[in-house]
């Protein structure tokens, strides 16, 4: 089994055929830089030169900055405003004429370490958060998505809202050390394994590289196992590629 995955970032726009039986890549990722300003129509055409590149006839996975219900855009970050309440799922479709699904990008990287990463084979409540720019969640339990979850913007304790203040953003504009960062890390982390008491929990996002997991992971203390994402910067590839097959196979 083979499908598309793109993935849609505020810099850049990437592509992949994906071997849906082992989640890797058929071939060197297509990279596009995202259209500024990153309007529907500008954005769309872009995704349609990733389809053409790649001269895809079939269904189409893409990972996409925003809450995605059922295909249309609740928010939008790093892309134009106009993206919300617009069907994006139709848009993409219809640009490339294929049929395409559209998920939120941390979903796409929770499908992606869930079925093929550090989550693999496992039941029960799997959560990845992704720590960049903000702070992106993708929640699965028993093999399932939960769609739609915004875990950083979740009010902590103290009052603080966790993404402005734990992403790894926090960390570079503040110039926190590993060690400072880590506590405030370990104090979102706490708050949500209260909430939800997931089983696993997955590091994923630039902090998620190996040269930088090593800086900071031994400082956190989590009931769930902590572990560091696998699929790296592949992971909204696969997931939304994965997803696509999956929408396919229930329509079938």
């Amino acid at each position: 089994m083979t499908t598309l995955g793109i993935d849609i970032g505020g810099s850049g726009m990437k592509a992949a055929p994906i071997d849906l039986e082992t989640g890797t890549l058929l071939s060197d990722r297509k990279r596009i830089k995202t259209p500024q300003p990153a309007t529907p129509s500008a954005v769309a055409d872009t995704v349609r030169k990733l389809v053409k590149h790649f001269d895809w006839d079939g269904p189409v996975g893409s990972a996409f900055p925003a809450r995605i219900a059922h295909g249309v855009a609740k928010t939008a970050s790093n892309i134009e405003k106009e993206f919300i309440g617009l069907d994006v799922q139709q848009l993409f479709s219809e640009v490339t004429d294929q049929p395409f699904v559209v998920l939120n990008d941390a979903d796409a990287a929770g499908v992606g370490e869930a079925e093929y990463g550090a989550g693999k084979g496992e039941k029960g409540i799997v959560l990845t958060l992704t720590f960049g720019t903000g702070i992106g969640s993708g929640l699965m339990v028993d093999g399932n998505l939960v769609p739609g979850t915004e875990l950083g913007h979740l009010v902590l304790p103290s009052g603080k809202v966790a993404e402005p203040w734990a992403a790894d953003r926090a960390r570079k504009d503040e110039d926190l050390s590993w060690k400072d960062w880590a506590k405030r890390v370990q104090v979102y982390l706490e708050h949500v394994e209260f909430l939800l008491a997931p089983d696993v929990i997955i590091i994923g996002g630039g902090v998620s590289k190996p040269e930088r997991w090593e800086k900071f992971a031994d400082r956190l203390e989590t009931k769930a196992e902590l572990r560091r994402a696998e699929l790296g910067n592949n992971a909204g590839i696969v997931g939304a590629a994965l997803a696509a097959e999956r929408l396919r196979n229930k329509a079938d």
